[in-house]
């Protein structure tokens, strides 16, 4: 059986390098065997079918293959779309009330606890703040992710060790739900 998944690339086409066309990133997953492969915008989203593997078979699949195609490696995440709606289910924020650029998912490439963020204080950044999902980080900023200071202290090594993440803002975060719905 087939099931529909999307998957994320971290830090592509951004700054002029590490440049992935989306074109190849088409071409290479169909080359893996992987049915319906679209991508959207250039910032490394794909959706496509597999009937073989696991998110993390997927995306460590996918990351090798972009390593030897483009000659650099890339961090993927792979989830399928009743995980992606579960996260637009489960937002903590009044998504439907703000601006896309207010609200940003960070995916996770395995299970956080509040533990790991215990550090901050959350009423230093107010009116900023995040909430913790399944694998997901929900970042409400209200100027903007390029200006949130929580975002910077997030994305700081001692709270992402050991971790895959990768952010997108939430109209990318719905669409990639609608993109996935079989």
């Amino acid at each position: 059986m087939a099931t529909t998944y999307a998957a994320l690339l971290r830090g592509i086409n951004v700054g002029g390098s590490r440049k992935v066309p989306m074109a190849d990133l088409r071409t290479l997953m169909t080359g893996l065997g992987h049915d319906g492969v679209r991508t959207y915008l250039q910032s490394g989203q794909a959706v496509f079918t597999a009937t073989h593997g696991d998110e993390e078979s997927l995306a460590a699949e996918l990351a090798s293959a972009i390593e030897k195609q483009f000659g650099f490696a890339v961090d993927v995440i792979v989830r399928d779309h009743a995980y992606l709606k579960a996260v637009v289910e489960a937002c903590p924020f009044p998504a439907a009330e703000l601006e896309a650029k207010q609200l940003h998912a960070t995916y996770f490439s395995a299970p956080v606890d509040a533990e790991r963020f215990a550090g901050i204080d959350q009423e230093a950044f107010l009116p900023e703040e995040f909430r913790l999902g399944d694998r997901v980080l929900y970042l409400y900023a209200p100027n903007g992710l390029g200006r949130s200071k929580l975002a910077e202290m997030l994305a700081r090594p001692r709270f992402t060790k050991g971790l895959i993440g990768t952010t997108r803002n939430w109209n990318t975060v719905v669409k990639l739900v609608e993109m996935t719905d079989d």
